[in-house]
């Protein structure tokens, strides 16, 4: 069996001067994070904005927790708490870049963590939501996987193409290709309505289309098709408010 290379770290003294692909900032964040090897060395390093950050990936995780609980006991009450974990976790996620702009603390740790944190709550979170409310045939679950990835695909190509955008006077992208993944809050806006309504389980509206014999989707679960299908657009511009 062949054996993938190892990795090998350059030590601090080698590291003086910046690559070609990261600024003299950026640089040094790297070092600072490198320069030594103590237990909370990254806990330092983390400032402000990377705190908000990280309370988005929380909300998308207790999103996750509570749907899971639901699924277990039954009780309405996870199920509304696992949706309003989303948009409270849009509201960090909105606040962090502020944050950072304001204290001018933008950093590639925090680039990271909030594709991170986005995938988490904006991309799996919903896609749960979907699954414990009735959409749970094996079609569902695919077409969910691949809106999963259209997410994951989408902050990937943003965090790649990020440096050599247009930006504006207050340094961010003038305008998003595809849709951003926090979109994704509408699609759970409209679960919440169905649970307000008791159109879940086997009441889910348009019920199911069977499309080969043994194969079946929910007509609802294709809302999820088409948001994933419009993150990925390369020629759908959105304009960054």
């Amino acid at each position: 069996m062949s054996q993938r290379p190892k990795a090998t770290r350059q030590g601090t003294s080698e590291l003086e001067l910046p690559p070609a692909t990261l600024s003299k900032k950026q640089f040094q964040q790297v070092k600072n994070l490198t320069k030594d090897d103590g237990h909370f060395n990254l806990v330092r390093n983390f400032n402000l904005a990377d705190v908000i950050t990280l309370c988005n990936g929380a909300c998308g995780a207790l999103s996750i927790f509570s749907s899971m609980r639901y699924l277990i006991t039954h009780d309405q009450y996870y199920l509304w708490l696992a949706m309003w974990c989303i948009p409270l976790g849009f509201m960090f996620d909105v606040f962090d870049g502020r944050v950072a702009r304001w204290r001018e603390t933008s950093s590639i740790l925090g680039q990271e963590l909030d594709s991170l944190a986005d995938a988490i709550s904006f991309g799996m979170a919903p896609a749960v939501l979907a699954f414990v409310v009735g959409m749970q045939s094996f079609l569902d679950t695919v077409v969910l996987t691949c809106f999963v990835c259209c997410g994951i695909a989408r902050l990937a190509r943003y965090n790649a193409t990020v440096a050599i955008m247009p930006h504006d006077n207050s340094g961010k992208v003038s305008h998003f290709e595809g849709t951003p993944i926090p979109t994704s809050i509408t699609l759970v806006g409209v679960i919440a309505y169905l649970v307000h309504n008791g159109q879940i389980g086997h009441q889910l509206p348009g019920g199911l289309i069977e499309i080969v014999p043994g194969y079946s989707l929910h007509a609802m679960v294709i809302m999820y098709g088409i948001s994933g299908t419009l993150m990925v657009s390369k020629s759908l511009k959105i304009p960054k408010l």
